[in-house]
């Protein structure tokens, strides 16, 4: 089976993956309580982030013998707001849309203001994990990060993630995402490596 990694230019393919992905997870839940409706909202919203991100950072994608398996979004942070986001999220969240507002509120409170990459999303196709695709898809990009001496931030969604992220190099923030009555979310930070631990996770 050939695994091939390439930089992704359709944002409604990333956008579709990611939400098959996350659509039954715990934050997806908290976003939207009716279950019928977190699909078709999950993509439109992954989808429009996907698009930011073709300009203002990147998107790989991990294929498995030509079929995508796999999605990565990164950020150059800081970048600018999506144009129009609130007003996008309006149209197609209705009375969840003030949770998707109060999700950004939380997380933007924490996030670092110092320039970083921001892994805004990672997400492998349901039946795919365990194979090694989400690390080849990490260290895609932090090579690059470690050649230009650049940091790296996420939020964790899960422990099981964070202690994925923790192989990779990433630390632990002082303060944990919390949403109101909801999960909580783990901040996490990764330094650039020096050209001797490159080759490493």
């Amino acid at each position: 089976m050939t695994v091939e990694i390439t930089r992704m230019t359709d944002p409604a393919a990333a956008g579709g993956l990611i939400a098959e992905t996350f659509h039954t997870d715990e934050i997806t839940r908290w976003l939207i309580p009716r279950a019928d409706d977190r699909l078709p909202m999950q993509r439109r919203f992954f989808t429009m982030w996907a698009g930011h991100a073709l300009d203002h950072g990147d998107v790989y994608g991990v294929h498995e013998s030509g079929e995508l398996a796999g999605v990565a979004v990164w950020f150059a942070a800081p970048f600018p707001e999506v144009p129009g986001e609130q007003e996008a999220i309006a149209s197609f969240a209705g009375e969840n849309a003030a949770r998707y507002r109060l999700f950004g509120e939380v997380t933007e409170k924490l996030h670092p203001q110092e320039p970083h990459h921001y892994l805004a999303f990672i997400a492998l196709e349901r039946g795919r994990t365990g194979r090694g695709l989400g690390t080849l898809l990490l260290r895609e990009h932090h090579r690059r990060l470690d050649a230009e001496g650049i940091p790296a931030y996420l939020e964790a969604s899960s422990e099981a993630s964070r202690r994925l992220y923790l192989r990779h190099g990433y630390v632990d923030m002082p303060e944990l995402v919390r949403l109101p009555g909801g999960p909580v979310m783990y901040p996490m930070w990764r330094e650039p490596r020096p050209a001797a631990q490159a080759g490493q996770p």
